[in-house]
């Protein structure tokens, strides 16, 4: 492959440590992308399934009910691709329970990751999507957590050199570019972001993913962030109305080739190649998400059709906490008696009315403290 075209993405530069670290050329990448027949056909379908995904999220019920699950599940996997062991389950488990005092570090990793996607998309309401709320949004993530240590210096760019496999950079996997043009790179990525361009969002978007893990500007926590920036990006350029898409689940699947993908763009300059994977992507999440998405207000639609059937007068009620169950489908009556501001004793019998007409199941096995789980709503989750 001609020099010209292997360097298409940035050139790997000598370092005093005897190693080479890699310097990003600016986007968009030169010679300009190449949209052969199935990079267009791909770009379409993406679009496509996102606009649907974008339609049918406007017919749930409570919708911020609804995307808060579609947050953890997120969280859950975009943190299984750096090795965590933690399960939605247990996350939900954790929320359910009245005593917080003990938790895995696994699973510390997904709640601070829960918490820094929503603190990125709400300020986005006011900001676009820059160093600053990038920045951010790593101090919440690494709160608390593995690298959140002050010296891992969370939601501050790294001032030291980092590398991605290996013990040192000479003998790493990838050396991104040093703290200098590291600072550089983010600058032209911010500048790129956030100027006018003839380019597709979809394609935008893929690029900046890509620049940014390349940049790595952070010690730790590089890959999640980069994943939730492609959720921020969608939700800034409003092509979505809720923030839904997470490709976390397309990566974990596809890992290696996810890895692979990014590093020929740096070895090869194939911008091309990890495009189409990326569209690919976007593409088969989508359609994922809408088919969920359908699901639910189908699930949710019988369920309260059967609650208004069975419980007559107690209906009301027993609707308020199906409404609850779609942002915290796994429950203790202590929950229920917070969240609806119930007496007890009707906290309970909402749960035993809804155990007995087959919506929650008693999932603890205990007789005090016991955790009801929506069963049907998190298959369609867990599937």
């Amino acid at each position: 492959m001609p020099q010209a075209r292997t360097q298409r993405a940035g050139v790997f530069i000598a370092q005093p440590g005897g190693f080479k670290a890699f310097i990003p050329k600016q986007l968009p990448p030169q010679p300009p992308l190449a949209y052969d027949e199935a990079t267009q056909s791909l770009l379409g379908q993406a679009a496509a399934n996102l606009g649907r995904l974008d339609s049918v999220s406007l017919l749930v019920p409570d919708p911020d009910r609804f995307v808060s699950l579609y947050i953890k599940q997120e969280a859950v996997l975009s943190s299984q691709i750096e090795g965590t062991q933690a399960s939605l389950a247990e996350l939900l488990d954790y929320e359910a329970a009245e005593d917080h005092a003990e938790r895995t570090v696994d699973l510390g990793e997904v709640i601070y990751y829960a918490r820094a996607l929503g603190v990125g998309i709400g300020m986005l309401e006011s900001l676009p999507v820059c160093s600053r709320v990038l920045r951010e949004v790593h101090r919440e993530l690494m709160a608390g957590v593995r690298g959140g240590e002050p010296s891992r210096t969370p939601g501050e760019f790294r001032r030291s050199q980092n590398w991605i496999g290996g013990s040192s950079p000479a003998d790493a996997r990838f050396v991104p570019p040093p703290a200098a043009e590291m600072r550089q790179a983010m600058s032209d990525l911010e500048r790129f972001l956030n100027s006018p361009k003839e380019m597709p969002l979809l394609i935008e978007i893929g690029l900046a993913h890509a620049q940014f893990e390349t940049i790595h500007p952070f010690l730790d926590g590089n890959g999640r962030l980069g994943r939730m920036m492609i959720t921020f990006l969608l939700a800034a350029r409003g092509e979505l109305a809720r923030p839904l898409l997470y490709l976390s689940h397309f990566f974990k699947r596809q890992r290696d080739e996810y890895y692979a993908r990014l590093q020929a763009v740096r070895t090869d300059g194939d911008w091309e190649g990890w495009i189409r994977f990326f569209l690919s992507g976007v593409s088969t999440v989508a359609a994922e998400a809408t088919m969920r998405a359908r699901q639910i207000i189908a699930l949710r639609e019988n369920d309260a059709a059967k609650v208004r059937d069975k419980l007559g007068r107690r209906a009301g009620a027993a609707l308020d906490l199906l409404d609850l169950l779609i942002e915290r489908p796994v429950v203790t009556s202590r929950v229920v008696q917070n969240r609806l501001r119930k007496s007890q004793p009707t906290a309970d019998r909402l749960v035993a009315d809804l155990v007995q007409i087959g919506i929650l199941r008693e999932a603890s096995g205990k007789r005090w403290g016991r955790r009801f789980r929506y069963h049907k709503y998190l298959t369609v989750f867990e599937a």
